[in-house]
């Protein structure tokens, strides 16, 4: 029985090839995707904060259409994500995360093009925050922002999974032209 306030985060540790992640979902949606190899305290720490007293309970079940899509994604049989999201935010947040899902498989855009985009010119800086706080990895994907030179810069799951993440994409949109 879950009350408003502290709904039951079910979670699974994800596992493909040499990537294993934990990812959570509330009764609503995917709330979290962890990062690539990081320790299971990753996702209860940061269930402590955005979800205080909530249970946590170990479910593959439950989490496993979310887990599917996500696979598929990684197998490069993937460009779009239709499970339901459950992520909470601030309304500057959300527009930060809703405008990140329009960015198209396979392409990146800057910080300044997404503080554009949510017709905040001046909040780049607040955009790379916003950007660092998104809950839901790949699923909202932070890893096709980049730096205005196309540097790769910061990113939850580390630079390596943001390179991983990248690589896939352009070698899914090659390989399918």
């Amino acid at each position: 029985m879950e009350s408003k306030n502290k709904p039951t985060l079910y979670w699974s540790l994800l596992k493909f090839k040499d990537w294993n992640f934990h990812i959570a979902s509330t009764s609503k949606g995917l709330c979290y995707v962890g990062s690539q190899n990081k320790p299971f305290e990753e996702l209860s720490e940061w269930a402590k904060k955005r979800f205080p007293g909530s249970p946590l309970v170990e479910d593959g079940e439950k989490l496993g259409l979310y887990a599917v899509e996500i696979i598929e994604y990684l197998k490069g049989k993937r460009k779009t994500f239709t499970v339901p999201l459950d992520y909470n935010g601030t309304a500057f947040q959300l527009a930060v995360w809703n405008a990140l899902r329009e960015i198209p498989y396979g392409q990146t855009k800057s910080y300044s093009d997404i503080a554009n985009c949510i017709n905040k010119p001046a909040a780049v800086r607040a955009v790379g925050a916003a950007i660092g706080a998104n809950p839901v990895l790949i699923n909202v994907p932070c890893h096709r922002v980049v730096g205005k030179d196309g540097a790769l810069t910061g990113y939850r799951g580390g630079l390596d999974m943001k390179t991983q993440l990248l690589e896939l994409e352009r070698q899914g949109a090659l390989s399918s032209e």
